[in-house]
């Protein structure tokens, strides 16, 4: 889900909006999250299924909600190339939405600690990056998945 106006995504939202279902595109992602830390890991690749690179988003933990989980977007991202080397992604959107008051300015060197902690997990192949993940594929028995009723509600 994505907060949309009038049919366009937002990257720094504004009210009002609301949620709609958002693609990635057609290349497939492999997504590593946990409800304990301040960042999700993606794997990222093109359609025809070579990797392309690492992704690190840095979020709020991630939050069980009737409809599955949640996670608010901190806006400051890291791109990890498959060497190992990496850059911040962003940086201009968390300064706006610290300047608009949508993130206190603390958050800032928090942000940065963690999506270098994440960079180091990656680099020290920490599990589950212990493995091999550029050659992991879905089964394709299994089914795809459909959004639930109620998930474009917000939580009041």
């Amino acid at each position: 889900m994505a907060p949309v106006r009038e049919g366009s995504a937002l990257r720094i939202p504004e009210l009002p909006f609301e949620l709609a279902p958002r693609t990635s595109g057609d290349a497939p992602i492999l997504s590593f999250g946990w409800p304990d830390r301040w960042f999700a890991t993606l794997l990222l690749f093109n359609p025809d299924w070579r990797p392309r690179n690492w992704y690190v988003n840095l979020q709020e933990p991630l939050r069980r909600t009737p409809v599955g989980f949640d996670a608010l977007d901190l806006k400051l991202d890291v791109i990890v190339d498959l060497d190992g080397s990496w850059r911040w992604k962003d940086e201009d959107e968390l300064a706006e939405a610290i300047a608009r008051g949508l993130l206190p300015e603390r958050d800032r060197a928090r942000l940065r600690a963690e999506g270098e902690r994440a960079v180091r997990h990656i680099a020290e192949r920490e599990p589950p990056f212990d493995r091999d993940w550029t050659t992991w594929r879905p089964d394709p028995a299994w089914p795809v998945p459909s959004l639930p009723e109620g998930w474009d509600r917000l939580p009041d």
